[in-house]
């Protein structure tokens, strides 16, 4: 159970993760394992034995979260199917490090253009939950291209929906949605609620909002010093 109740702005979330690295020497690494742990956690509880689940991914470090859920999901048996959107080898650092991870297990990774949108229109329906690591906390201008056609999809397809960290499309800060927006049935955020989650457009489209603990020691005060 996370043990701060401050609401985080996406620039106090960031600030978190540096600080864990600068003071504690927690890695961005270590903090991704943990949040993944967390996904597949609540992932599990809505798939209740079923083995199908697509699992969307961009190239920043919400995707690493992604594709380490992903790796997490394989060992209990889940068959997942990981959409990327883009080209492998413009994933880097640590996201990077986790689907050269996946690469070495052997597990597909489809990589999504324009091109071939088709093909996930095609397969969305075959999944009883979607996992969303599109976009996280560092969104910065409207959703466009492939990840915006991707949005659109996730949202007419009959899965339930779990967005990791926030729902990709929403302003982690201002609750505003940047053109489009995953329309979450629950999201799995980390440390504290964002207070985008709560104001503006966040209550529509988060769902239930789960709170998973990174394992960052707390600061002088019981707080986290943002």
């Amino acid at each position: 159970m996370a043990r701060n109740s401050k609401l985080l702005t996406a620039k106090e979330a960031k600030d978190i993760d540096r600080r864990a690295k600068e003071i504690f020497g927690i890695s961005t690494l270590v903090l991704m394992e943990n949040a993944a742990r967390g996904v597949a956690e609540e992932a599990r509880k809505v798939l209740r034995g079923e083995k199908n689940v697509g699992v969307f991914c961009g190239k920043g470090n919400n995707a690493g979260d992604g594709f380490a859920a992903a790796r997490h999901l394989l060992t209990y048996g889940v068959k997942p199917s990981i959409f990327l959107a883009g080209r492998v080898q413009d994933v880097e650092n640590e996201a990077g490090i986790n689907l050269e991870i996946l690469l070495k297990m052997k597990q597909k990774i489809i990589e999504v253009g324009q091109e071939n949108l088709y093909l996930v229109k095609n397969k969305i329906f075959k999944y009883p939950l979607i996992i969303d690591a599109l976009l996280g906390v560092g969104l910065q201008g409207q959703v466009k291209g492939v990840v915006k056609d991707l949005i659109g999809i996730i949202n007419t397809s009959k899965a339930y929906i779990l967005s990791v960290d926030i729902p990709s499309g929403l302003d982690a800060t201002t609750g505003e949605v940047l053109g489009c927006c995953v329309k979450a049935d629950r999201t799995v955020t980390f440390v504290a609620k964002k207070r985008g989650m709560v104001i503006g457009d966040g209550p529509k489209y988060c769902g239930r909002i789960v709170v998973k603990d990174l394992g960052i020691p707390l600061y002088k005060g019981g707080g986290y010093a943002v």
